[in-house]
Parts: structure tokens; C-alpha cells; sequence
């Protein structure tokens, strides 16, 4: 029995191809020049637990503020209670910054802030004292 020329061939053209899958899987991978970008609404983090620790989100305007009204960036850092210790937020009119005491204080903060043409510094212990500083 004689073997088709065709299916002899298509074997010739399948081995070659197979020869150059193979080929291309031995060549060294090289990371892209440019990693592609991470695009989203917001960006969560969470621990080993599932808990978020870290977060970033767009918020809209609050209703109701008026003519300053813009969408803020907010970027939190949580504690393992679920305390937000550190926020950082970006808006047209102001941004700011503040850390929160540990868990159980209510008062004990620092902020730091800067809105339209001012700034100031504002320290809170749990005790009541507070300090604003200004220039």
C-alpha cells in the first residue's frame, strides 16, 4: 500500500510547525519596556485575612458644598482593627493630609492641610489640648 504524497506532505508541514512552537518556547522571555497600565475606579489592598488595609478611590462632589464642589482623591491606610491611620486626600480646592491616633483613642490627630491660599497644622491629644499653626 502506498502512502498519498498529500499525507506525506501535511506530516512534513505539521513537524515544522511543531519545530517552530518549540523553538519559540525555549527563547528567553524579556519583560516589556513599558508595563501596561492599571486603570480602575479604586484600588484595594487586603491582608493574608482578607481585610482591606490600603485603598484608593475617587470620591464625587459632596452635595450641597457649594461652589467648591469637586470629585477628591483619597488614598487610606488601615491599621489591622480596621482604623484608618493615614489619609491622604486631593481635590481642586484643598488637599490634605492626617494621621490618627491608635485604636481606642477619638481625639488624638494631626492634620496637615492646605486650601485655596492657606495652610495649617493642626495637633489634637486625646486629653483635648489642641494646636493650630498657621503662617
Amino acid at each position: 500500500m502506498r502512502t498519498p504524497r498529500s499525507l506525506i506532505a501535511l506530516t512534513v508541514l505539521n513537524s515544522v510547525l511543531l519545530a517552530a512552537l518549540v523553538v519559540q518556547q525555549l527563547r528567553p522571555a524579556f519583560a516589556d519596556d513599558q508595563p501596561p497600565v492599571l486603570r480602575g475606579r479604586g484600588l484595594q489592598i487586603v491582608d493574608s485575612q482578607g481585610r482591606v488595609r490600603a485603598s484608593i478611590s475617587v470620591l464625587p462632589p459632596e452635595k450641597g458644598s457649594g461652589a467648591e464642589a469637586s470629585e477628591t482623591v483619597l488614598l487610606r491606610l488601615i491599621t489591622e482593627r480596621g482604623r484608618p491611620s493615614v489619609k491622604i486626600a486631593a481635590s481642586e480646592p484643598s488637599s490634605g493630609l492626617s494621621f490618627a491616633g491608635p485604636t481606642g483613642t477619638k481625639d488624638t490627630y494631626v492634620i496637615l492641610e492646605a486650601k485655596g491660599n492657606s495652610t495649617s497644622l493642626k495637633l489634637r491629644n486625646e486629653q483635648g489640648h489642641e494646636q493650630v499653626v498657621s503662617p
